[in-house]
């Protein structure tokens, strides 16, 4: 039997996306921005920009602002190879669902998997667009049925 690319460990479910699949759908200028909002802290926009693409991995750069778009800070990069960034969406089976759901965005109407993640009474939800490869395109942290933090793309451009 063929092992399932999108299955990085035993006893984890699949992943969304497979290492070559984030690379093909993956360019230098890819940028991503989304929209942060947590309990603790003043909402931010955080670009991740892919600077740097090959076989190998990506370099992304890294950069928070506020809503009116003043910086927070000085850039950052970060070096990561494709299968850690497939690995990012890798968890336990046992206490992952994964169901489909059409979600509208700021980005438009996107066909989505839903994993939700249990961990006691914290359940870590990743809607993954099935169109685009890669990081999730919204993510939300309930705590007892609280939201406490949310993250959403709010502006996608594949180069």
């Amino acid at each position: 039997m063929a092992e399932d690319a999108h299955v990085l460990e035993p006893g984890h479910a699949p992943t969304p996306f497979t290492a070559d699949e984030i690379r093909a759908a993956t360019a230098v200028g890819k940028s991503i921005t989304r929209r942060v909002e947590s309990a603790e802290a003043e909402p931010f926009l955080l670009t991740s920009t892919y600077v740097e693409c090959d076989e190998a991995g990506a370099t992304l750069e890294r950069f928070r602002r506020t809503l009116d778009g003043a910086s927070l800070g000085e850039p950052q990069a970060m070096r990561a190879t494709w299968l850690d960034l497939q690995r990012h969406a890798s968890f336990p089976a046992g206490v992952t669902t994964i169901e489909p759901e059409r979600i509208e965005t700021a980005i438009g109407a996107l066909d989505c998997l839903r994993y939700t993640v249990r961990d006691g009474g914290t359940d870590e939800i990743f809607w993954f667009a099935t169109s685009l490869p890669g990081m999730p395109i919204q993510q939300q942290t309930r705590t007892d049925g609280h939201v406490v933090e949310s993250v959403v793309v709010v502006a996608y451009t594949s180069s």
